[in-house]
């Protein structure tokens, strides 16, 4: 699962959104804080020049006066809104790293063309968020709050703009996830029927049937999802994430962890301990800030996993960009690691 870092997935760290000074008037200039109710759920998107409304994973009905055009997003869904051709002018959440260079998470999108107003977990600029004047605040949910959206700052957040959620976690599917980001991009203007569009969803089916074979071509195969910090390392669950449940259902054995930390998605083991459960295929967090193999060398107990010593790691994209586009890679690369591997376990 999507854990910031090390802390608990429930675990919300304070955030100073200090220096708010004039918040209050810029918010009056926003204007986007009207929420006429909805149209009884349907997700149609409106002319600019009339209403929108979208009922969001959260159950909201989401509305404006208009078509948004400022809009504001978690990177990850930032990038998934870019692919179908529509654009933010923000995003909050790991979009630069430390060389400058873009975050796995900000996909195709050219960071240089939007404002960062926060970089990090728990990290988000409201006065930044304030000066661009959204119309909309968009991002992913996993356990019912707004992702990456900091608790301490959120009602101050939430008073500047409408805010819509897709679910990706719990009992949603990968499949599931991307119909309804398409959905909210459809709403916002996307033409669903370009051919990136049409041309990205046959790729993605195609991927999908492409697992299915290579599991049923290679039975038998276990793979663990993983990832690892300085002092842990952390066996995700694959009945909690759309990815992983997608996953499984298209036939991919995996490890199941047998006590899961405090939220549900993963059980933290010692380095000591890492060797409890053995896998032919892992499936490594590639996010920033995760360890990735060329640091890993240095943890004993991983060099001794039968699926490292065999050379059978995959990264794992554990928060995905929800766009047909990029999630027919990740079904891609998933279906050569599963028709490759050797039972090694």
């Amino acid at each position: 699962m999507p854990k910031s870092r090390t802390s608990s997935f429930t675990r919300r760290g304070f955030v100073a959104a200090g220096g708010a000074l004039g918040l209050v008037a810029v918010l009056a200039a926003c204007g986007g804080t009207d929420s006429a109710k909805g149209d009884g759920g349907k997700d149609n998107g409106a002319a600019a020049s009339g209403p929108w409304t979208f009922k969001d994973d959260l159950g909201k009905d989401v509305s404006t006066k208009s078509t948004p055009k400022n809009i504001v997003a978690f990177t990850g869904t930032a990038a998934a809104l870019y692919d179908y051709g529509v654009p933010v002018k923000g995003v909050f959440g790991p979009t630069k790293t430390a060389d400058g260079k873009p975050d796995v998470q900000a996909g195709s999108m050219d960071i240089s063309k939007v404002e960062i107003i926060g970089n990090v977990y728990d990290e988000f600029n409201v006065e930044k968020y304030a000066a661009l004047q959204p119309d909309l605040l968009v991002t992913n949910t996993w356990d019912g709050t707004y992702w990456y959206v900091p608790e301490a700052s959120k009602d101050k957040i939430l008073k500047l703009a409408p805010a819509a959620a897709v679910k990706v976690g719990g009992d949603v599917t990968l499949d599931k996830a991307l119909e309804r980001t398409a959905d909210l991009a459809k709403s916002l203007g996307a033409d669903m029927n370009a051919k990136k569009t049409v041309d990205a969803k046959a790729r993605f089916e195609a991927a999908a049937a492409k697992v299915r074979e290579a599991t049923k071509a290679n039975p038998g195969i276990k793979v663990l999802v993983g990832s690892g910090s300085a002092d842990l390392f952390y066996v995700s669950t694959p009945e909690t994430s759309a990815d992983l449940k997608y996953f499984k259902q298209l036939g991919v054995e995996f490890v199941t962890p047998e006590k899961l930390d405090e939220g549900g998605f993963f059980e933290s083991l010692s380095w000591e301990n890492a060797g409890k459960y053995k896998a032919d295929v892992v499936l490594l967090d590639n996010r920033t800030g995760t360890l990735q193999p060329d640091a890993l060398k240095e943890k004993a107990t991983w060099a001794e996993l039968p699926a490292v010593k065999a050379g059978q790691i995959t990264p794992r994209v554990t928060e995905p960009i929800f766009s047909y586009d990029k999630c027919a890679q990740l079904l891609e690369d998933l279906a050569k690691s599963i028709q490759s591997a050797k039972k090694v376990s």
